[in-house]
């Protein structure tokens, strides 16, 4: 069926603004936007039945009618005025009750959400009635429309595109900074901000400090007499110390913390640091100084947690970040052995570790949290340095994963081969520190 006739029996059946008309062969020329559509259809249905009025035909004053009250359009209204004909009255569209006419509206009350973020991409989301995609999907089914779009897609485009010519932002369909939620029947706008991602280097440079808040087991973060109503097990972690300048910066509400692997809260962070990301939920300001927020933070810490080399992330970088916790380790580690240890002891240490899969049973200090599995894990190499008779610092590359407390004890057989199995004797590690955190199987922190 041709665009006029069918348009026309649209019309003669239910009314429609000029948005919704032209809606209905979104599909079919370039340029245009629905809205010109609609006119340009009622244009020429409106001088093809002039045409016919003209000729004294009945139903060329019928149709033109129904363009003035079914298709409110002024033309048709004046032609029938000038040829002494009466009009019926205006009727609201059928599918959209009038609410087209309310877009500018609707873009002020975006914008006004907007007004109170930074971004650089934006993205329009429309929430329309059931009743309303209800009432147009029936009307497509009706008229056999197949190169029509729907209400949703319009809305979404055409106030976009005003919010575009207003801020001089972009529009961006798949990661926009934030997303402004329109209720085109109610007018309102909800601003959701996307999180925002920076990534870097943070090394520990004491011991006894979390990566992560830690709740009291006790009362899971209530607050209680034995975490002193604090709700923590530990006053501070890197992640909050991280955190705190970080959300006064942007207004965000909340942050999650992703680094490659952890640390133990009795093992320092050295050497060039642990990457991580952190992520920054619901902010309200992104155009952050880097250079200044590596100093707010550093001196948050107090010389206890240092951070480098910060940059923007994507939501990406932290699968990559996960996927590179098991690229390999440097870690340094005093032993202290129940007896004095020879040289060839150490030297034997040295050749059973270095370039050799070590078979790890989950640990029991972890039991509570990780599955009882045995893990292999590789040691790239080993040396070994005295420091008295029965002690020694150990430098051990290693892939990661491994746990090297267990390393050096051997946990009652589940870590073989170990330290402790090796010479037959008892050994413990008074302190461990991670030196280096080696990705090679990542860029994450490579400038961007």
């Amino acid at each position: 069926m041709e665009i006029l006739k069918k348009s026309q029996q649209m019309l003669e059946t239910y009314p429609l603004c000029d948005h919704c008309l032209g809606r209905q062969f979104a599909l079919l020329g370039y340029g245009l936007d629905d809205k010109k559509r609609g006119e340009t259809i009622k244009l020429l249905l409106t001088m093809k039945n002039h045409q016919l009025a003209l000729s004294g035909k009945d139903e060329g004053f019928s149709n033109l009618r129904v363009l003035s009250s079914n298709g409110s359009f002024e033309m048709a209204s004046e032609i029938l005025k000038k040829m002494r004909k009466r009009s019926r009255k205006k009727n609201e569209c059928f599918l959209c009750n009038g609410a087209f006419n309310s877009l500018n509206v609707l873009v002020e009350n975006a914008l006004e959400a907007l007004d109170a973020y930074e971004y650089t991409t934006f993205l329009v989301g429309i929430e329309l009635p059931s009743t309303i995609e209800e009432r147009e999907d029936e009307f497509k089914a009706t008229f056999e429309v197949n190169y029509g779009e729907s209400m949703r897609n319009e809305f979404s485009r055409d106030i976009g595109k005003r919010i575009v010519l207003i801020t001089n932002k972009l529009a961006e369909y798949k990661k926009p900074d934030v997303v402004v939620l329109i209720q085109p029947f109610s007018g309102q706008a909800i601003l959701q901000s996307n999180p925002l991602y920076i990534k870097g280097y943070y090394k520990k440079l004491v011991r006894g400090i979390p990566q992560s808040k830690w709740l009291c087991k006790n009362c899971r973060g209530e607050g209680c007499d034995k975490c002193n109503g604090t709700g923590k097990m530990y006053s501070e972690s890197v992640e909050e110390i991280i955190a705190i300048p970080l959300l006064k910066k942007t207004e965000g509400e909340s942050v999650a913390f992703h680094a490659a692997g952890r640390e133990d809260v009795d093992v320092r962070m050295l050497g060039t640091g642990r990457p991580f990301i952190i992520e920054v939920k619901k902010p309200k300001r992104r155009f952050i100084d880097l250079e200044l927020l590596t100093k707010l933070i550093n001196k948050q810490g107090q010389d206890k947690i240092e951070v480098l080399d910060l940059h923007f992330a994507s939501k990406g970088d932290i699968k990559k970040l996960k996927r590179a916790e098991g690229s390999s380790k440097i870690y340094k580690v005093i032993v202290d052995f129940d007896r004095n240890v020879s040289d060839e002891e150490l030297e034997n240490i040295i050749k059973k570790l270095t370039k050799t899969n070590i078979h790890q049973q989950t640990p029991l200090r972890v039991l509570h949290r990780r599955a009882d599995l045995i893990r292999e894990k590789y040691i790239y190499e080993v040396n070994i340095t005295r420091m008295a008779p029965n002690r020694v610092e150990m430098k051990i590359r290693c892939q990661g994963g491994l746990y090297i407390k267990e390393l050096v004890t051997g946990n009652h057989g589940r870590t073989v081969p170990s330290v402790a199995s090796i010479i037959n004797t008892e050994a413990k590690p008074l302190e461990l520190d991670v030196l280096n955190v080696i990705m090679e199987e990542s860029k994450i922190g490579k400038k961007s």
